[in-house]
């Protein structure tokens, strides 16, 4: 059986070249006998492809690449034909392809398919994360979250930890209530990512006697009355101001506005 070396050459990390060969070697050598495959990721200079080129020459080598830019793409098949090295370009006829059909010039940039793929991730670990530590669940979360929200029930805490989540912040909310004190690490969170959650006695008490009638209950419970969500808000105002933290009035705000608020907020101190 003749000995196969195939070389995958990438501007990126060659998961992409790697599968392709992969896959196409398993239809002759299902075990891969006598056969080798060699990656070279990251590949951006033409000194670099160069070297490649002499290595494949002497190890009598074939050469797979996906180089996105198009300068490289040429440089790699004339250097290839010049020392008789035998070469396959996987991605540029698609993209001619693709140029003609979107009559639109490729952006040449390397790596974009795994900055999706990582970006995808981070946007399900945040929402993860926001399930897992809403509602005051697990204190621990605090200490590891982007942001913290913290406010009375019914101040938007949960659709607004989804919303920062799609943003792919991490973040974690505590309901505070009067007869409960509030757990020992949100003393330790920086103030800068704890945002307390604030909303007028009136709305509140008419948002309340809402979600008392959905489950089916007496809008007249306690928990809608005036007096129990004066004493909420004084429970609030007292937290926060230990904390230290900002508040926000979610009264007459969407959520994205609340959203846009405390990310231009986490953003500054970022920078």
């Amino acid at each position: 059986m003749k000995k196969l070396q195939v070389y995958v050459v990438s501007d990126s990390v060659g998961e992409t070249g790697e599968q392709v060969v992969k896959a196409v070697i398993t239809q002759f050598r299902p075990n891969f006998d006598n056969t080798i495959i060699r990656k070279f990721a990251h590949i951006n200079n033409k000194d670099h492809i160069d070297n490649i080129v002499e290595i494949a020459k002497a190890q009598d080598a074939m050469i797979v690449f996906t180089l996105v830019e198009e300068s490289m793409r040429l440089y790699m098949i004339d250097a290839c034909n010049q020392k008789g090295v035998k070469s396959y370009d996987l991605l540029g006829p698609m993209i001619s392809i693709f140029e003609k059909e979107t009559n639109q010039k490729p952006l040449q940039e390397p790596g974009l398919v795994h900055k999706l793929d990582d970006d995808y991730f981070r946007k399900i670990e945040a929402v993860e994360f926001a399930v897992k530590y809403d509602d005051g669940r697990d204190p621990r979360g605090l200490l590891l979250a982007d942001v913290v929200l913290i406010g009375v029930s019914r101040t938007s805490k949960t659709p607004l930890s989804q919303y920062l989540a799609h943003k792919r912040y991490k973040v974690a909310n505590v309901p505070l209530v009067p007869e409960i004190d509030p757990p020992e690490e949100l003393s330790q969170v920086n103030p800068k990512k704890c945002f307390g959650l604030v909303i007028s006695p009136e709305k509140l008490n008419m948002i309340r006697k809402e979600r008392l009638k959905a489950l089916g209950l007496n809008d007249d419970a306690n928990y809608a009355k005036h007096a129990r969500i004066e004493d909420e808000l004084k429970h609030f105002y007292k937290v926060v101001q230990q904390i230290g933290c900002d508040v926000i009035d979610v009264t007459n705000r969407a959520v994205e506005e609340t959203a846009n608020v405390i990310i231009h907020k986490i953003e500054q101190e970022r920078s």
